[in-house]
């Protein structure tokens, strides 16, 4: 009883402090992400405010591992939902009767660690007797800037993480029009496979990062001028992106430079002839897996043609979005989000061409761009207070590794064949 009455008071004080309408205060919504390797849960009233969350990250397990290995996720997040969400509720001060409902990502991502989410909330809504809210995992993204800045609709939104990459307009909570989206692999799987080549994780100023946070880490220590890889679809007029020739481009390099310094290895100090080793030693090189001399100057020219190829892509969708009258004359937004939003340098290079286009760039912090439970309430506030995809307990739904974001106006947008005037790309370090 004690209990009950604490959270209560507890609850009324922070709609009292953030000076919020009862009504929003009524409307409470738990988010729940389990689309990758992140279980996150969060409670959240209907003016944005957080008033309970936790997650528990995956992540030295799949550094240990080299990867995402989806049967571990899986099974990760069978261990840890119950008490990821009980946290959540207890640290909210709300009780499962007091919910408005109950929003879980159930597209896209991993299918076996969006079944557990689903699992776990059709079991929940039935129980408390609450509605549903099917969750988009990229349109929560998209909308989470909102949840910190009174951003109206329309903007444009560019979305990049491990697993996805794409430009859109968001006309409205459910309503989007896609402009670019990869063609093979994302950024943020990129940068992690180019990290595990380069072995980042036996660095000793690595071991504990994931790839994409080694890569930018070290590269603030390099010359990003000393190898010039090739920017992706330089001769493709749309906004589509394309990560794997990059990736080709750096694995091969990174195998010419084994072998080089494998030479280097093999010259006695002071003389230019090779010492006398067999020749199968003096062919390989340095092993795979040896931290290579030059790998601060790989990661800084890997990172600056990532950070190129979305800056020069984001600039042809604006001019796009100019062009057809797809974003307001006053101040038109532009939207950084995802996981790999979170890269410093990154942003720098997308702020350089909101400046140049005359957008102000909005990027939510660190903690808000990757996977996390808030972003999820947030996207279930928005639906619920527009009625848009409630659905009673009862209902069943499935989760869909793919999907779609959006109307789809690539087609459109390359048949524009917009040219992108050339902007000196001097990203400060």
């Amino acid at each position: 009883m004690f209990q009950s009455k604490a959270r209560s008071l507890r609850r009324l004080l922070r709609c009292k402090h953030a000076a919020v309408s009862k009504a929003s205060c009524s409307r409470l919504v738990l988010g729940i992400e389990t689309s990758c390797d992140d279980t996150g849960a969060a409670v959240m009233d209907g003016s944005g405010a957080i008033l309970g969350e936790s997650l528990h990250s995956q992540k030295e397990v799949h550094l240990r591992t080299g990867g995402i290995i989806p049967t571990v996720a899986q099974q990760l997040h069978r261990e840890n939902i119950q008490r990821v969400v009980q946290e959540a509720l207890d640290r909210s001060g709300v009780a499962p009767a007091e919910l408005s409902a109950v929003a879980t990502t159930v597209k896209p991502g991993l299918a076996l660690s969006l079944a557990v989410g689903l699992e776990f909330s059709r079991r929940f809504v039935r129980r408390h007797n609450k509605p549903f809210i099917p969750i988009h995992h990229m349109e929560a993204h998209a909308l989470t800037v909102r949840m910190l800045h009174a951003v109206p609709f329309p903007f444009l939104v560019l979305l990049v993480s491990g697993g996805h990459s794409l430009l859109a307009v968001a006309r409205g909570v459910d309503d989007f029009l896609l402009l670019g989206r990869t063609l093979d692999e994302a950024p943020g799987d990129t940068l992690d496979k180019v990290a595990r080549r380069l072995s980042l994780r036996k660095h000793p100023r690595c071991a504990t990062l994931s790839g994409g946070q080694a890569i930018e880490l070290l590269a603030k220590d390099g010359d990003r001028r000393r190898f010039g890889f090739r920017t992706p679809m330089g001769q493709t007029p749309d906004c589509c992106f394309s990560f794997a020739g990059l990736r080709n481009q750096v694995t091969m390099l990174i195998k010419k430079t084994e072998a080089e310094e494998g030479k280097k290895v093999l010259l006695p100090a002071g003389t230019h002839k090779p010492a006398v080793v067999s020749a199968s030693v003096t062919c390989a090189g340095v092993e795979e897996g040896t931290l290579l001399s030059q790998v601060s100057d790989i990661a800084a020219a890997t990172q600056h043609t990532v950070a190129s190829h979305l800056a020069k892509r984001t600039h042809r969708a604006v001019l796009f979005c100019k062009a057809n009258g797809l974003l307001p004359e006053d101040t038109p937004t532009l939207v950084l989000s995802g996981g790999v939003a979170s890269n410093q340098y990154i942003r720098r290079a997308l702020l350089i061409i909101a400046e140049a286009t005359g957008l102000r760039l909005l990027c939510p912090p660190a903690r808000f761009c990757t996977d996390n439970g808030p972003m999820i309430a947030w996207n279930g506030v928005e639906r619920l207070r527009e009625g848009r995809g409630i659905l009673p307990p009862g209902v069943d739904v499935s989760y869909e590794p793919r999907a779609a974001l959006g109307l789809d106006l690539t087609a459109e947008v390359r048949a524009a064949a917009i040219r992108v005037p050339s902007i000196r790309m001097k990203i400060p370090d």
